[in-house]
């Protein structure tokens, strides 16, 4: 007989499982961490919000990094003169491309291993890989020329992005389980306003620390992951594998998800450069269609799969997935177009451009701080459909309003960007909180596939810009507005996708299966989906 069903103050996300067994599920807080979650003390309280502080200074650390990089490439680009284009190309896209490949197997494996421990070795990795990013010039002097150097630095950002994958749907999944479902919202929208603010700052400390030289760029990371590393060590539950409980490795579908996600996000990255029609294009994003399909095929018959299917019977964490991917296609291709028209169409210095785009993350970051009480006051579902449709209004206006000097941009584009940061602030809460849907055993790896969303749209929402742009280096005003139309549609087929975020929690204790002796640490779904 089941309690009527209700949600936990519009959280959208499951009430903890009972205490776990002695040797808990991968994934599972120790009995610490459940005590912070469950029980509202001050002591508790403060736990978990320093789990979410370490959790949040990893996110913070791999998108800097992604973005700082970006700014500092014409001075990095000056100390390989002998480098052609193509290859410093690499220093970018060596990290964005093993992140989006690795983020689903990374997740398997934390799940795997525990939480805490694949935290803090890849945070560790990261500090190691930052150090040699900034060493590498000294090395090329030490070797004949430049291209060694550059070959190192290019080895430490592919390094770095491993350790990105490692740690960003490990942050995620060790921060949820801390929190009441109550306050999960809250949570996930401070997570997700640091995002904003390493976004909106990387542009910023990029192009200060290039100035004076872009090797602090990886230079201050050590200090910072000392910091968290030593945080984590303290602070971070414990977790393991279950008592009797081996996970079969999975190789193959592992290589298959890696080679695929690859394939595809190289063709995506590097189409600019080596043509859409190229071969090269079409042949890597050709594998990696094939590479997919044969994925699927191999996790429906596999015991254990890298990627276990069952995640996607969870109709709210699959349409988080399909809606992360639709909204970051709009994300992406909004942000770029936006640059293109500062920069091109009204002919502004990228300095100037920079400052610009400032008020879209002050917004995200405004609105993700009180996302918890929109939660709360709206649901999980109104708050990701409105999200989904500031998101779209923000395009609109431009389509309507924006013309082609920037005289009037306080009315022809400043409210369009208010309009896509509040929906960014309200959207993205709600949708990454959806990995806190699925069992205790599966958070990272249901992390990492959100996060693969993520990756996947912003890469594919660059690359169908430029196509619908014509490719051309400074599109004009009307090939904008065509963006525009993608970016508005899009960003209404994120909308479309929070529509399906209904569910039923079960929240009398006796109805949860792990909660009882023969099904502890069994992974099983506390969930009743409608």
């Amino acid at each position: 007989m089941t309690t009527p069903s209700s949600k936990a103050q519009g959280s959208g996300v499951p009430a903890p499982d009972a205490a776990p067994a002695p040797d808990p599920a991968p994934g599972t807080p120790t009995s610490d961490a459940v005590d912070a979650a469950d029980t509202p003390d001050a002591a508790s309280g403060r736990r978990r919000w320093l789990v979410l502080a370490v959790a949040s200074a990893a996110q913070f650390l791999a998108v800097l990094d992604m973005i700082a990089v970006n700014i500092a490439f014409p001075a990095i680009g000056a100390d390989f003169r002998s480098a052609s284009t193509a290859e410093l190309s690499w220093v970018l896209n060596a990290y964005t491309i093993v992140l989006a490949a690795l983020l689903v197997p990374a997740g398997r494996l934390a799940d795997a291993i525990g939480g805490r421990r694949s935290f803090l070795t890849g945070i560790a990795l990261f500090g190691l890989a930052s150090l040699a990013c900034g060493a590498a010039p000294g090395l090329a002097s030490l070797a004949c020329g430049a291209a060694p150097g550059l070959g190192t630095l290019i080895a430490a950002r592919v390094v770095q992005g491993v350790a990105a994958a490692v740690l960003v749907p490990t942050s995620l999944s060790l921060a949820l389980p801390a929190f009441p479902p109550r306050e999960r919202a809250t949570a996930v929208g401070v997570w997700t306003a640091v995002s904003a603010v390493a976004a909106s700052s990387g542009p910023v400390a990029g192009g200060l620390l290039a100035a004076t030289d872009w090797r602090w760029i990886f230079l201050i990371n050590p200090p910072v992951v000392l910091v968290a590393w030593l945080a984590g060590l303290r602070l971070l539950p414990r977790t393991g594998p279950v008592r009797g409980e081996r996970r079969r490795l999975d190789p193959l579908g592992t290589l298959l998800v890696l080679l695929g996600t690859g394939s595809v996000t190289t063709a995506c990255v590097e189409a600019a450069d080596w043509g859409y029609g190229a071969p090269a294009t079409l042949g890597f994003l050709a594998a990696g269609l094939v590479l997919g399909a044969l994925a699927v095929a191999h996790v429906r018959r596999h015991p254990d799969p890298v990627v276990d299917p069952a995640l996607f019977r969870t109709r709210a964490f699959t349409s988080a997935a399909l809606g992360l991917l639709s909204y970051f296609l709009a994300y992406a291709s909004a942000l770029l177009a936006a640059t293109w028209l500062f920069t091109g169409v009204w002919g502004w210095s990228p300095a100037g451009a920079g400052l610009a785009v400032t008020p879209w993350p002050l917004t995200v970051l405004v609105v993700s701080m009180l996302s918890g009480r929109i939660v709360r006051a709206l649901g999980e579902r109104t708050t990701a459909i409105v999200g989904g449709v500031c998101f779209a209004a923000g395009p609109m206006w431009w389509l309507l309003l924006a013309g082609g000097d920037g005289g009037h941009y306080a009315v022809e584009f400043m409210p369009g960007l208010v309009l896509t940061g509040v929906g960014a602030g309200l959207y993205q809460p709600v949708m990454f909180a959806a990995a806190g849907l699925l069992p205790a055993r599966q958070l990272s790896l249901g992390s990492g596939v959100l996060m693969m969303s993520r990756q996947g749209g912003s890469a594919l929402g660059v690359a169908a810009l430029v196509v619908i742009t014509g490719g051309a280096a400074r599109p004009g005003l009307d090939a904008l507005r065509a963006g525009w139309v993608f970016t508005a549609g899009t960003a209404a087929l994120a909308a479309v996708a929070g529509a399906a975020l209904r569910t039923r929690v079960r929240t009398d204790p006796a109805e949860i299966p792990a909660a009882t002796g023969e099904n502890r640490g069994s992974g099983t779904d506390p969930i009743r989906h409608h």
